[in-house]
């Protein structure tokens, strides 16, 4: 069992975990393939989302609005398209539409009433700020891959994350989904995790690559985590 009390701060993974990334990826994307006379299920799309976004992460730093229109790209050449300017833009035009999952506005607020609450996210300043508008709270911090220059699963993001904040691992919760990219990594580092295992058309992974990691706690959704703590 978790003993809760001794956490100060809630570190969350945004996407996938806050906010409904695959709704609002495949809202971006299916447009485009209709258009272009080619059907492919969802879990197709996602599959091919997660492995273009991980090959792009894994190179140099670019800015995630680039790595979107690295993963539309990449499924266009696979699919046989050359990608228009337009359809470039859809992913990374589409991200403040993303929304965010029915049961997270609440349960933000009830852990803010013990917690301080951060953000650990690979996306851009800009982009995270849009999605934070769904969000509704006030976050203590905000570490995105655009201000540390790398993407999660690097430990680089963890290491910043906590000098920012000023405190040990120990007093750090981290909450996401993706087990790739925020589980080993936390886990390697001595933090505890909880696996928010939301229900996924690509169940056990979401959108990332598949790994073996072993988080201290797995609920099914934020809620759940609340009651977990004692704050339902």
């Amino acid at each position: 069992m978790i003993d809760f009390t001794k956490f100060t701060h809630l570190t969350f993974d945004c996407y996938g975990t806050l906010i409904d990334w695959e709704t609002g990826i495949l809202n971006a994307v299916k447009p485009v393939l209709a258009q272009r006379d080619i059907a492919i299920t969802d879990g197709q799309i996602l599959q091919r989302y997660a492995h273009y976004e991980a090959a792009q992460e894994a190179g140099p730093y670019q800015p995630y609005h680039t790595i979107l229109r690295g993963v539309m790209a990449g499924m266009a050449a696979e699919l046989g398209f050359q990608p228009t300017e337009a359809e470039l833009q859809a992913l990374p035009a589409s991200v403040g539409q993303w929304p965010a999952f029915l049961d997270t506005v609440a349960a933000l607020q009830r852990l803010q009433s013990r917690y301080k609450l951060v953000i650990i996210s690979n996306i851009d300043d800009a982009m995270f700020a849009e999605s934070n508008q769904r969000l509704q709270v006030k976050f203590t911090d905000v570490i995105t891959a655009q201000q540390v220059g790398s993407y999660k699963p690097s430990h680089n993001n963890f290491h910043v994350a906590l000098k920012r904040l000023g405190v040990a691992q120990s007093q750090v919760l981290h909450v996401a989904q993706s087990l790739y990219h925020d589980h080993v990594p936390a886990k390697a580092l001595g933090f505890t995790t909880v696996w928010v295992n939301r229900k996924s058309i690509l169940p056990g992974t979401g959108l990332s690559l598949p790994v073996a990691a072993t988080p201290d706690l797995e609920v099914p959704d934020m809620q759940s985590l609340v009651a977990a703590m004692g704050l339902a």
